[in-house]
């Protein structure tokens, strides 16, 4: 997706959210992606109250549950995040694990986890992957996180 692709989608789905009197409290976005049986579910939400807009700092948080719905045993290695603000300004970000962590689960077994972005626009969008390791062969494959929005709801008022 180009960046007038973003935009555009990103101001579609606000006015929509807008247009059904969400409150900005409970204003949230959930996404999901499946890539070989490993399933990755994205809620965002905008922090007020950890941001400053006058000071050009917006804080969202994402909640991420990662369920293993293939047939083996498999590990979260590493994380590689793609984190674009609302004016096309990326950064790529890549670490060990999650939160400090490089969970396994079995089949069947979840993990959730929650943590925050920080952007100096009101609106951006973040994607990414996660490296995965299949314990009983060994072998690494890479399970998308589907790219979600950030927004500050009356950033389109």
């Amino acid at each position: 997706m180009d960046q007038i692709e973003t935009v555009y989608a990103l101001t579609s789905f606000v006015k929509a959210r807008i247009d059904r009197d969400v409150p900005s409290e409970v204003f949230r976005v959930f996404e999901t992606a499946v890539t070989k049986g490993i399933r990755v579910e994205v809620k965002s939400s905008f922090l007020p109250g950890q941001s400053e807009p006058g000071s050009s700092r917006f804080y969202f948080s994402y909640h991420i549950k990662i369920t293993n719905n293939g047939p083996t045993r498999v590990q979260l290695v590493s994380r590689q995040w793609l984190i674009t603000d609302g004016l096309g300004r990326s950064e790529e970000v890549k670490g060990p694990g999650v939160i400090g962590q490089q969970p396994q689960l079995n089949p069947g077994e979840s993990f959730e986890y929650e943590s925050f972005c920080p952007l100096s626009t009101p609106t951006g969008t973040m994607k990414g992957t996660y490296q995965m390791l299949c314990l009983e062969t060994q072998q690494g494959f890479q399970a998308e996180i589907p790219e979600f929005f950030l927004v500050e709801p009356s950033s389109f008022h």
